[in-house]
């Protein structure tokens, strides 16, 4: 699979070319044939001589960027100047920041804000530790947990290399949600450390959104967490990969008219996220499934199998086959992957039943060419921002954890993830579904709220905390 241009690999060149002539139409000529896309030209100097222009355009990858910049170059008359990553511009000094919500503007101001009026809402929270949510940031902030161990798709490359997703995780939160996230970036791999310390800082947080902590010890650290918290423990890639996949597959279903309980389901990849996402598609309903992971399809009579995949040996196949995932992709209805690049072909996928659905979700290169797959699934999703169908969990964590702090709930349970799935699904409506359109975009009006409001409905149908307090002033 080729990739295009993006602008998430878009530079800025900045360079001079004679004034007057073809130079201009020349660079952009050559950015084409090079196989960029110019996105921007803009004059920032004139001269009667020469031109300064700042020329922004996309490119592949990297590497493709410089042989723009070199393309470029080879234009009679031009001379480089500045090369800017947008991508890395964005990032310069982080992408978050505090501000305060009341202003500092006088004395007063600041002895109500801090001392020595502070002193009584400490007090207060003292005697009554519950008034923490009501009084302080807690009730509207979460933890973005990770130890940098499974990172996007890069791998193990631990915590300050995190740092930057993170922040974009924060920065999400706020977007979509209005909720204040902050990064914690751990720096240990110890399950046993990381539960201590997120517990040690739990206090100041209504939820813990752990992040890109690696298999399986990610098992052990959520469900140790959960357990030993009154706060909820999500982890976005299990769980928030599990909601938005089952929400598309509610409305791939819908396109091609087949019923959850009646479909057959092979999966590719026993990780963190394909146990969740299995989990959840047995509680929504479907009867048949099949997992495969590196060693070929799980089953019961394999050697070596971990907990975690002896729970599936124990819970999917219940023919026993014990082939590879092209042998188990024979007859299936839905093909669900989170494994690895190109492990599949279309004539793969022509072995499926008549309407069938492919989400090949790894990223960014999916277990099958997507072109490929649509010429015999009826309906195709990637994890990809362009193809159609884009399964990302940014569709689903901010409404959950709005959700789960607006109930002030202390856990998350699998009704509240099934409520959520449904609710992503239920935006797409009859009119608007089609093949290229299962899920809504992220930026759609309705997809938080409606995510927030069926968690919330599901965690006990509290009113939002601004309803629950609408005077944050203590009883006199």
């Amino acid at each position: 699979m080729t990739a295009l241009p993006s602008v998430s690999y878009s530079i800025t060149v900045r360079l001079e070319v004679p004034a007057g002539g073809s130079t201009v139409s020349k660079l952009t000529t050559a950015v084409e044939q090079a196989g960029g896309l110019v996105t921007a030209l803009d004059v920032t100097a004139s001269g009667h001589e020469r031109l300064r222009i700042d020329v922004t355009c996309a490119a592949a990858d990297t590497e493709h960027a410089g042989r723009l910049v070199e393309a470029m170059r080879a234009v009679p008359g031009v001379e480089i100047g500045r090369v800017s990553d947008r991508t890395f511009l964005m990032h310069l000094g982080g992408k978050i920041s505090m501000e305060a919500k009341h202003p500092i503007r006088n004395r007063d101001d600041l002895s109500m804000i801090y001392t020595p009026g502070v002193a009584r809402v400490c007090l207060a929270i003292a005697a009554n530790p519950d008034d923490a949510r009501r009084l302080t940031i807690k009730r509207n902030t979460v933890a973005v947990v990770t130890d940098g161990s499974a990172v996007l798709g890069l791998g193990n490359i631990g915590p300050k290399a995190a740092l930057p997703v993170m922040e974009g995780k924060a920065a999400l939160f706020k977007r979509f949600a209005g909720i204040d996230a902050w990064p914690l970036c751990l720096d240990t791999q110890d399950p046993d450390a990381i539960v201590e310390i997120v517990k040690a800082i739990a206090p100041g947080f209504a939820g813990i959104n752990l992040e890109d902590i690696s298999a399986p010890r990610c098992f052990e650290i959520e469900a140790r967490l959960r357990e030993e918290l009154d706060i909820p423990v999500f982890h976005d890639d299990q769980h928030g990969t599990a909601v938005v996949v089952l929400g598309a597959l509610y409305n791939a279903l819908r396109v091609v008219g087949k019923d959850i309980s009646a479909v057959k389901v092979v999966l590719s990849g026993a990780g963190a996220a394909g146990t969740a996402i299995l989990k959840l598609l047995i509680a929504a309903g479907v009867k048949d499934t099949c997992v495969a992971d590196i060693g070929g399809v799980i089953h019961s009579g394999r050697e070596g199998l971990s907990p975690e995949l002896r729970w599936i040996a124990e819970n999917t196949n219940a023919a026993q086959y014990s082939g590879d995932l092209k042998g188990a992709l024979a007859g299936a209805d839905v093909f669900i992957g989170v494994s690895a690049p190109n492990i599949l072909t279309g004539a793969d996928i022509a072995t499926m039943n008549e309407n069938s659905i492919v989400f090949a979700l790894a990223n960014p290169t999916p277990e099958v060419d997507p072109a490929a797959a649509g010429e015999h699934a009826a309906v195709v999703a990637t994890g990809r921002s362009d193809y159609p169908n884009q399964i990302n969990n940014v569709l689903v964590f901010p409404g959950v954890f709005r959700g789960l702090l607006d109930a002030q709930s202390s856990k998350v349970s699998i009704e509240m993830e099934l409520a959520a799935a449904k609710a992503l699904a239920g935006v797409v409506t009859d009119e608007e579904l089609n093949a290229t359109y299962i899920v809504p975009s992220v930026f759609h009006p309705e997809v938080h709220t409606r995510v927030a409001h069926a968690v919330r409905d599901a965690a006990g149908g509290k009113a939002p905390a601004s309803e629950v307090f609408p005077d944050d002033s203590p009883a006199l």
